[in-house]
C-alpha cells in the first residue's frame, strides 16, 4: 500500500478508552477527519481489536507488533500472515513498550515485504534510528522514552535527537521515512517536526485520552491545510 505523506499515526495502545467497539469509534472519528482534510491518518488498535477496526474503516490500519514467525503451532504469538488476513496494511515494531532484538526487527521486515505488508519501526535515539534504517523498513519513528505521554514534543524539547535522526537515515538508506513521536498533542507540534524533516508523527495519549476526539485530531491537522 502507498501512503500519503504527511502522515498522522495513532497508536491506540492498551487503553481503555480505545479497546473494543471504543476503537472503531475513534477509528471512525479518525477516517472522518482524513476524508474532510485530505491528510492520511492511520490508526494502530490493540491485537485483539484489529480485524474488528480494519473491517469498519477506509483509512490505513497498522498492528501494534507482530512476531518474528511463520505460521504453525506458535501459540500466543502474532505472525504477520494474521496481520495481513485482518486486514491491516503493515505493523509498528519496536515501541519503548514492546522492545523486539535487531534480529527480530530484520526477519518481520524481510517477511513483510514478502507479503506486501509496511513496516514502522521505533526507535529511541538518532544511532539506533540510523540502525534500523539499515534494516530497511518503510518507516522508522523516532521517540525518546522520557518524552512519551508528557506532552512535551521532542520537536521541541529535543530537536536534535529529530534532526540528527533524519540526517543518519538519510546517509544510511535515504528510502526509509523519518516520523517523530513521543510528547506529540498539538498542530504546532506536527509543524514543529515537518519541519525538522520528518514526514509525520506517531502519537497516542494526546489523542486517545482526550474529551473530544475529533477536536483533538482536526488541532493535529488544521494547521497543515494553510
Amino acid at each position: 500500500m502507498q501512503i500519503k505523506y504527511p502522515l498522522i499515526m495513532i497508536n491506540f495502545k492498551a487503553y481503555p478508552q480505545s479497546s473494543g467497539r471504543k476503537a472503531v469509534e475513534l477509528a471512525k472519528v479518525a477516517e472522518k477527519v482524513s476524508k474532510d482534510t485530505g491528510i492520511t491518518i492511520a490508526v494502530a488498535p490493540q491485537l485483539t481489536d484489529l480485524a474488528l477496526v480494519a473491517q469498519e474503516v477506509d483509512i490505513p490500519v497498522f498492528s501494534q507488533h507482530a512476531d518474528a514467525v511463520e505460521p504453525g503451532s506458535k501459540t500466543g504469538h502474532v505472525t504477520l500472515q494474521a496481520i495481513k488476513d485482518a486486514g491491516a496494511v503493515g505493523t509498528m515494531l519496536n515501541h519503548s513498550e514492546r522492545r523486539i532484538r535487531a534480529d527480530q526487527i530484520d526477519w518481520i521486515i524481510k517477511k513483510a515485504k514478502e507479503l506486501g505488508l509496511l513496516t514502522v519501526v521505533c526507535s529511541n535515539t538518532p544511532e539506533v534510528t540510523a540502525a534500523m534504517a539499515a534494516l530497511g523498513p518503510d518507516m522508522v519513528a523516532i521517540e525518546p522514552p522520557e518524552l512519551i505521554g508528557t506532552g512535551i514534543p521532542v520537536s521541541k524539547a529535543k530537536p536534535e535527537v529529530v534532526t540528527d535522526s533524519v540526517k543518519l537515515v538519510q546517509k544510511v538508506n535515504p528510502n526509509v521515512k523519518v516520523l517523530c513521536g513521543a510528547g506529540i498533542t498539538t498542530g504546532d507540534d506536527v509543524v514543529a517536526a515537518l519541519k525538522l524533516g520528518t514526514v509525520g508523527v506517531l502519537l497516542a495519549s494526546g489523542v486517545v485520552k482526550a474529551k473530544d476526539w475529533e477536536a483533538a485530531i482536526r488541532n493535529l491537522v488544521e494547521p497543515l491545510l494553510k
